[in-house]
């Protein structure tokens, strides 16, 4: 056990480490110039960063369910939220108050693997008839009928899983009756399941950070320094970074990728990001990501099958491209999932859904209607400067290099960011430690 998490942590460090050596290798800009914008960020501390609108962060408490959750996220308009024990609300300690932060990626994993275990809540119906008790098969039951991953673990199932096995539901398999095969003839019954049956309606925000924790909660001072949070939202991959206060049990700021890419933005007509801002992304090595690389979804797949390959891949968007050519015509984001769970009325054969008939819904109810059909694009020859500002001000988190509409690469937050700095000598291990490496054992 102890070899095999070893072995984890050591994967996700030689990830991060890999980003960033490439990063750093294709920069062009020159080692004086970087070497003082590195110290300049390390002289900058934590508590000087912009406050979140109305300086209150949204927190969101752990035994709210999922669906409320969602709520939240969207009329917030934010991307995720720290997640507060209600027994430890009073405490001092950080790490007993928040037991980690919820975002869409969760949801998605969640999402995904819900619908497998209702679609055999569902193929099953008829087995009940056998009569055996919920929680008669349990895990065991789930596991059989393929549904393998956290909920099933926990036994998240309904009578219907334990019911099904019994009934000989070997018989479904051989006919290609299995959990995701079940799952691809669902329609507006998943609503049902998902949203007001149990143990789905029930579930809690708590048992989803536990299971699919995409975002830890890894938290910085006041009194630290700006470069300690910018490497963490860069080579170490985290999208968000909360802010404490020793001796304060509340968050100070919870400062996200869009956060600082808009402080970048914000120093236009400043020297040193000016000088920086006129180069090239070619001169940043931007993209970091060779075309090949380039992960993408056709306007004719499944809907669902975008969100899929954005958790395998463990990326936020998709460029929604159109034939062999690679012709852009949209783009997808792990955040869209809210729109199948806010108004499951639009969607009721979500499981035949193109990306292209989800984005035309989407946009027939009048939301983000710029967001979601207009891609955010550049040139090969575009500025950095240019890249901040289309970021900043379209509040999107990729734009994507096009060469005569065939997209070709991606620029992230995240890219942008590793473009102003380095990681000093032994900064890794001076301070972060013990907290990076807890966050990859998670």
């Amino acid at each position: 056990m102890a070899q095999a998490q070893q072995t984890r942590e050591s994967s996700a460090l030689s990830s991060c480490e890999a980003y960033f050596e490439k990063v750093n290798s294709r920069k062009k800009l020159p080692q004086p110039l970087q070497e003082t914008l590195t110290t300049a960020f390390a002289r900058i501390p934590v508590s000087s960063f912009p406050q979140v609108p109305a300086g209150k962060v949204i927190e969101i408490q752990a035994d709210t369910t999922v669906a409320d959750a969602v709520k939240v996220l969207s009329e917030c308009n934010i991307l995720s939220a720290p997640v507060i024990n209600p027994d430890a609300a009073t405490s001092m300690n950080w790490r007993e108050r928040y037991l980690g932060i919820i975002d869409y990626s969760a949801i998605v994993l969640w999402v995904l693997e819900t619908a497998e275990v209702a679609a055999v809540a569902l193929s099953a119906s008829t087995a009940t008839a056998v009569g055996l008790g919920a929680g008669a098969v349990g895990a065991l039951g789930a596991l059989a009928v393929g549904v393998t991953g956290p909920a099933a673990v926990a036994g998240l199932t309904v009578a219907a899983v334990g019911a099904a096995v019994a009934g000989g539901v070997a018989a479904d398999q051989a006919s290609g009756g299995d959990a995701p095969a079940a799952a691809d003839n669902l329609g507006k019954e998943f609503y049902k399941v998902i949203l007001q049956e149990e143990p789905f309606k029930s579930t809690t925000v708590k048992s989803i950070v536990k299971s699919y924790r995409w975002a830890p909660f890894i938290p910085v001072a006041t009194d630290s320094s700006m470069l300690s949070v910018l490497l963490l939202l860069s080579k170490y991959r985290l999208r968000n970074v909360p802010v404490i206060e020793p001796g304060n049990p509340e968050l100070q700021n919870y400062i996200t990728q869009s956060a600082v890419v808009g402080g970048l933005e914000g120093c236009k007509g400043r020297d040193w990001f000016d000088c920086i801002a006129a180069r090239p992304i070619s001169d940043m090595g931007l993209p970091f990501m060779s075309s090949n690389e380039l992960i993408s979804i056709q306007n004719d797949d499944l809907v669902l099958e975008a969100f899929k390959r954005m958790r395998d891949n463990h990326v936020g968007g998709l460029p929604v491209v159109e034939g062999p050519s690679k012709k852009i015509v949209g783009n997808v984001s792990i955040r869209d999932i809210r729109h199948l769970l806010l108004k499951p009325e639009l969607f009721s054969n979500f499981r035949q859904l193109t990306v292209e008939d989800f984005i035309s819904t989407v946009v027939s109810t009048g939301q983000e209607i710029g967001r979601v059909t207009t891609p955010i694009t550049c040139k090969v020859d575009s500025t950095l400067g240019s890249v901040i500002q289309s970021l900043a001000t379209k509040r999107v988190h990729r734009i994507y290099i096009v060469d005569e509409n065939e997209v070709t690469g991606v620029i992230t937050l995240r890219d942008v960011i590793s473009c102003f700095i380095f990681e000093p000598p032994n900064f890794f291990d001076n301070y972060f430690g013990f907290s990076v490496k807890e966050m990859l054992n998670k």
